[in-house]
């Protein structure tokens, strides 16, 4: 499909006596993107051009100008580099180095879900680029793979810096509360209108990265403001489900980079990468074929992505808001992993680890027995999930002070490592861990990270060889009750 030029500008024009446009590459909503000519050096570039529109409007112009600033201190092998910029007859224009090949998400479209060493070494390379970014300063806010350039050894160069925002930025440009970025990759604290920080960057990978590994994004829906707040409200499918081949290590650093509160996710874009470096290790060495744009086309992974809104799932309505903005939509999150029950078969995906179906046995409150409804117990592991048990509030923020938690016990059969445990639950919105102990009484140790469970939430386990397992809340929901309706192991 053709793109129709802005007005004033023409293929073949040449801008200020030196850039001619060759090709209309890209036409956004602030600027357009042309190949072009350097008469003077005789080499391609890339030129983006304001939109005629907005150079009478100092705002937009100044944003530009900050662009060409921003980007020309950033020298790194994987942040396309910025040649020149200036204005010609009223045109404002930067002028890049020009990569040739395709965007990453190109490269998606035509190959599907990337082969999992391939997906981690484009991580690294993105994840560097966007550190070296930090480290100057900037915030990229609008990290995508549209943004991302593949040249043809296969190298990524992350570009389109044009809604970075210097971290001492001045007031009067992209101002705390305007929401900027794609809503696919948009960060929680971007979809409430809050302060965006290097940690933003690292959500909207995390975003890019699952899609590379799932051939889809985490969150789909009818327009903009559904897809944001489900950023803000829902907890992704879990890449295990989706693609079986993908490490467990892998995956936890996927969903910590995910983690909708800002300072859970990794604590800079460096240890980012240096979390994916481990993964790569751990992989082997990565000796595929790198030519991802002219070269043989990569072969997709055998096992295919499934769409989230294709799983079987229950229905819960949230209220959902977003700058004043109030949406009623259905939440579709109830993900069963697969697999048989019973013990001593390895587990897909998993660590090592054994499958076991588990049964709830009592709970664990070494805080007294108050209100702990341990005769509600077996239901969450009755394969009912009309039936569940629950624990309420105590007087308290959390537990009131009288408990720092309250746990379900979960009788494995015999003690064994297990890979992940999801738990299942009508009342979203609670805080959990999974611990493991020698008997129901305990003691217990931690074996995950803290999550706020969802209708449906995978906690990957670290190892523990342990007959059993608590879920441990140490945080209730708005309502001050927590139920789990369900609860599987892997």
């Amino acid at each position: 499909m053709s793109i129709a030029a802005p007005r004033g500008l023409v293929v073949g024009e040449v801008i200020a006596d030196r850039y001619e446009l060759e090709e209309l590459v890209d036409h956004g909503g602030m600027s357009t993107v042309y190949r072009g000519y350097d008469r003077m050096l005789e080499r391609n570039v890339a030129l983006k051009v304001l939109h005629p529109h907005f150079g009478d409007d100092p705002e937009y112009v100044e944003r530009f100008r900050r662009e060409a600033r921003a980007v020309a201190r950033l020298s790194h092998p994987h942040i396309v580099t910025v040649i020149d910029r200036g204005a010609s007859e009223g045109n404002q224009f930067i002028v890049f180095e020009y990569v040739e090949g395709e965007n990453l998400k190109q490269l998606l479209e035509r190959s599907g879900p990337l082969p999992v060493a391939r997906a981690v070494d484009l991580g690294i390379q993105i994840a560097d680029a966007l550190a070296f970014a930090h480290q100057h300063g900037l915030v990229h806010r609008d990290v995508k793979p549209q943004n991302v350039l593949i040249d043809l050894a296969g190298d990524a160069k992350v570009t389109d810096f044009g809604i970075v925002r210097s971290l001492d930025v001045e007031r009067g440009v992209t101002q705390t509360g305007t929401v900027l970025g794609t809503s696919n990759y948009l960060s929680p604290e971007q979809a409430n209108g809050e302060p965006v920080t290097p940690a933003t960057d690292i959500y909207s990978l995390g975003v890019v990265l699952y899609e590379l590994l799932a051939g889809d994004v985490p969150f789909r829906g009818d327009n903009l403001v559904v897809v944001a707040m489900k950023h803000v409200t829902e907890h992704p499918p879990s890449l295990l489900q989706v693609r079986a081949d993908v490490p467990p290590r892998l995956a936890q650093v996927v969903d910590r980079a995910l983690e909708k509160d800002p300072t859970r996710r990794f604590p800079s874009m460096d240890a980012f990468a240096t979390e994916l470096r481990r993964v790569q290790d751990e992989l082997g060495s990565f000796d595929a074929d790198r030519t991802m744009v002219r070269g043989t086309p990569v072969v997709a992974p055998p096992a295919p992505p499934v769409h989230p809104a294709r799983r079987r799932g229950g229905h819960m309505p949230v209220l959902l808001g977003l700058a004043g903005l109030i949406l009623l939509g259905v939440v579709l999150a109830v993900v069963e992993l697969g697999g048989s029950p019973g013990g001593g078969k390895k587990a897909a995906g998993g660590r090592g680890g054994t499958t076991a179906s588990l049964r709830a046995v009592g709970n664990y409150d070494p805080s007294g027995p108050k209100d702990s409804h341990s005769d509600t117990a077996g239901a969450a592991t009755d394969g009912n999930p009309g039936t569940d048990w629950y624990t309420q509030i105590y007087a308290t923020p959390e537990f009131g002070n009288l408990k720092s938690g309250i746990g379900l016990v979960l009788d494995a059969g015999s003690s064994m490592k297990l890979g992940s445990v999801t738990v299942s639950t009508p009342t979203p919105g609670f805080t959990a861990q999974i611990k493991a102990g020698p008997s129901p009484s305990g003691p217990f140790a931690a074996d995950s990270s803290t999550q706020t469970v969802s209708s449906s939430t995978t906690f990957h386990l670290n190892g523990a060889n342990a007959r059993y397992y608590v879920v441990w809340i140490s945080r209730l929901p708005s309502g001050g009750k927590a139920e789990i309706s369900d609860v599987r192991s892997r």
